[in-house]
Formats: structure tokens, sequence, C-alpha cells
């Protein structure tokens, strides 16, 4: 999420959530302790804000539009993500029990007071975060004061390296990331609402997915919806997961890890992929017999160790009693696996899919062997129980299409 964007206002959003819980705006203020005229403005703001209408005005109470129903799931979320951190935050501090205040952190209802908090943590520089986000340091300072102030920890530690996120600050980071982002998906909820696809994606791209597939769905939703943007994130599977958990990755696409390593994920799957063995044009070992001993003295460019890919390529080795390839090189960049193999007589073990077109072109060759036990799931992961954004749902259509 770009730290300067605008977000709808978190106290506007927790008045909206109340009035729709309490069904009138008198007794929503009576819930926020506030008068009904300031709730009453506040969702006047949020409305202005939005473009939209939210409620319908009648005797007897407030009912949602079409428009406040699209943007309740959000923003029912993003109170929710705020609202656990006080329990969080305890825990850390060996208490128990929770309090009214503990469930209604007023500190943390300020949009730009957490993404100074989260850019603290990214840049672990306060000049830097305040020329980011277009403040002084002295307002950067005084916001940080206020967040460790309401939670009673410090967040931030001053070190040689800059300022480091405590271990408390650490804990609630994904709460902060989680609650902007449902915020910023709900400008697209309401155009979608109105029957306009728009917003960014941001795409886990792994590697057996971001070859062809995801290229050409990309493709395909950016030609139907032109106010939709798409970001790709390559990190490793550990980063995007991470990136996931916090709502800063809509979905991954790719190979598919198990539950037991990712238990707060969802995983759907699309196909199934084996490994190959793959030369350049021309490789000595297309001619004639392939023999174990010609595997065992090769050169290997492999994934990296602890990978996967790597244990399932180790597995099958070990299963035709070869000793698994000590690799020359590690690399799970297809554009060096690809250089590598087309400059020097070095093997690869990957899938097909992911050098198609160098297969396709004949640049590169299948080594006749058949890798055994090697077959991978491929398709998407999603962190469990989130709401996608109408484009990230179209990206998702558009990925299930071409593996259909």
């Amino acid at each position: 999420m770009a730290e300067t964007e605008m977000l709808s206002n978190l106290m506007q959003i927790r008045a909206f959530c109340q009035v729709v819980d309490q069904g009138s705006v008198s007794r929503a203020a009576d819930e926020l302790y506030r008068t009904q005229s300031a709730v009453t403005r506040a969702i006047r703001d949020l409305e202005q804000a939005l473009d939209v209408p939210l409620f319908e005005r009648h005797a007897n109470g407030m009912l949602l539009t079409d428009f406040g129903k699209c943007v309740l799931p959000r923003a029912r979320r993003a109170i929710a993500e705020l609202r656990q951190i006080p329990s969080q935050l305890a825990k850390l501090q060996g208490k128990s029990g929770q309090r009214r205040g503990d469930t209604e952190p007023l500190y943390l209802f300020n949009v730009r007071r957490l993404q100074i908090f989260i850019s603290l943590c990214k840049t672990r520089h306060m000049q830097t975060v305040a020329t980011l986000l277009g403040l002084s340091q002295p307002a950067v300072s005084a916001a940080l004061k206020v967040l460790e102030n309401g939670a009673g920890l410090a967040l931030l530690e001053r070190t040689p390296h800059g300022m480091m996120p405590s271990l408390a600050g650490q804990d609630i980071v994904p709460n902060l990331r989680r609650a902007l982002n449902e915020l910023r998906h709900i400008p697209a909820d309401i155009a979608a609402r109105r029957g306009v696809l728009e917003g960014t994606v941001q795409v886990g791209a792994l590697p057996l997915g971001r070859t062809r597939l995801l290229p050409q769905a990309i493709i395909g939703l950016t030609q139907r919806y032109s106010g939709v943007k798409v970001v790709t994130n390559e990190s490793a599977f550990s980063a995007l997961a991470s990136e996931l958990r916090s709502g800063e990755v809509d979905f991954i696409f790719g190979a598919l890890r198990s539950s037991d390593y990712a238990a707060d994920m969802a995983t759907e799957t699309l196909f199934t992929e084996s490994m190959v063995i793959l030369a350049r044009k021309g490789h000595p070992l297309l001619s004639g017999t392939l023999t174990q001993a010609h595997l065992r003295e090769a050169r290997w460019v492999l994934p990296r160790a602890e990978t996967p890919a790597r244990r399932l390529l180790d597995n099958s080795f070990a299963a035709m009693n070869i000793p698994p390839p000590d690799p020359v090189v590690e690399s799970g960049d297809l554009g060096i696996v690809r250089g590598l193999l087309l400059g020097s007589d070095m093997l690869a073990a990957v899938s097909a899919r992911q050098l198609e077109h160098e297969l396709g072109s004949g640049e590169l060759v299948k080594l006749p062997l058949d890798l055994t036990d090697t077959h991978r799931a491929i398709g998407l992961t999603f962190r469990a129980g989130s709401l996608l954004s109408p484009a990230a749902e179209a990206l998702v259509a558009e990925i299930r299409k071409l593996c259909s």
C-alpha cells in the first residue's frame, strides 16, 4: 500500500459500524459516548468522502443502502483488526482480562498515525518517514508518542542500525497493515457496485506460475478493464507468505505448500506438474544411452537447498539409487537457469512449463529420463478468511480459466 494513499477516516468508519449495529444514530451515540450531532456529522462526512449514500433515513431507523452493504464488510474487518491489538499487547505484558477501553483503542483510529508507524518499521528513520509522508519530524515523533502511550509499551527501539520495532511493535504491525488494506479496497468495492472494475491487484508470483499463465491472465484482465493495475511480487514464498498475512499481497500463484507449513492459509489446486531434466540443443548426453554415471558426473544448476522442488528432486534421485546431485549453481531465477543451460553443458531439473518457450523452439531439450514422484500441486494461496477485491477476484477467475 502506498504510504501517502488517502484512506477513509477510521473514526468515521467506527461510527458507521456502530450505526449499523445499533440501528439508529441515537443508540450509536450512546454506545460511542458522543453526541448525536457528532455521529450524524461523521456519517455525512464519510458519505461525502466516498461519494455514495450509505443509509436511507427512516422514522424507525437507519437502513443500509446497497453501497452501505458494500462498504460494511471491509469496515468491520478494519475495526476488528484494531480491536484485537489491546489483548495482544496485554498478553505480552502478562496481563489478563479486558476492560471497556481494551476493546476501543481510540489511539489506533487514525490512519496517518498508523501509516507513520508502518513507515517507521520499514525505513527505521524518522526524517525519511517525514519526507515520505510530507510531515515534519516533530509530527512523526508526536504520532509515535501517542501510539506508545496508548499501547503502554515501547513499539520502536533506537539502535545503531536505526529505529527497530520492539517485540510489541512486530506483533501489531500485521493487524495495522490488514486494517489499512481493508480500507484501501473500499473505493474499488464501490466502483464495482457501480459496474466499473478498477483498483490495484498485488500478486505473489512464484516461478511455476509466472512464466506463461500469470502473464496471459494479466493480459486478459487488463485488456478488458483499463482501470485495473497489477503489481507482481517475485519474492521467495516465505516473504510472500508474510506479505499475504498482512494483506500487502492479495494472493499467491504457484507451487502450493503443505497445510502444516501454512495452516492459516487456504489453497486451491489448479493442476499438477512434474519435473524434467533439461539440456541445451546438441548436448553430448542427447546422443547415445543416458546412464546413471552420466547423471552423477554432470554439472547441475538446481533449485536452492531446502526448497520443496529441491527436496522432491533429491528424493527422486535417492529412489533411483543415485546420490543427489551436488549443484554447481543454485538458483530459482529462470533467467539465470536459462542462460546457464543455453551457454554451457549444465543440466537443470525444472518444471517443463517454466521454460516451455525454449522447449517449443528447440533451444532446450528434455533428457529421456523420468523423475518419479516429483509432481507438485500448482495453484492459488489465499489468507484464510480474506475478502478479495473485485479486481483480484477477476484476475483469479482469469487464472482459473487458463488452467481449466
